[in-house]
């Protein structure tokens, strides 16, 4: 059990890695058969020119972070905003027959984020006191907090 964090981080990163990669290199073929709403929402982000650039570039970033152990946090926060938006693709334009794969992905993301959950603690206080030169940012204490 203690090893699981680590191949959950693996999978995840290697999936990022391998799928952003591919929008560069072209080795993993595109599907023909895409739903009119599917293509539709993918061609609108290539029409922007740049999305799906950024997109990639984020996904293969992450991807790396992830696999090579560094700023896994900062990884699994980049990948979150995706990760909803690959399962609610699939969900909604390409069909719940396509959500083997989002499911994965998504229980992956949710089991690293549970397993580094102190790291993200500090950032869900409701109110946090602005850091000074050479501290971090703390909760405000119930005595000192203003509505």
């Amino acid at each position: 059990m203690r090893h699981l964090p680590t191949a959950a981080r693996y999978l995840l990163g290697l999936i990022f890695f391998v799928f952003g990669l591919n929008f560069f290199l072209h080795f993993i073929p595109m599907p023909t058969n895409t739903p009119a709403p599917a293509a539709a929402f993918g061609g609108a982000m290539a029409a922007t020119g740049y999305l799906y650039l950024l997109l990639k570039i984020t996904e293969v970033t992450s991807g790396i972070l992830l696999l090579a152990n560094r700023f896994v946090p900062l990884a699994l926060t980049l990948l979150a905003p995706i990760i909803v938006n690959i399962f609610c693709f699939h969900l909604f334009l390409e069909g719940p027959t396509t959500l083997l794969l989002p499911i994965v992905i998504l229980a992956l993301e949710l089991y690293l984020a549970y397993s580094y959950r102190a790291v993200y603690l500090p950032m869900l206080q409701p109110k946090v006191s602005p850091a000074t030169s050479g501290e971090h940012a703390r909760p405000k204490s119930s005595a000192h907090a203003t509505a």
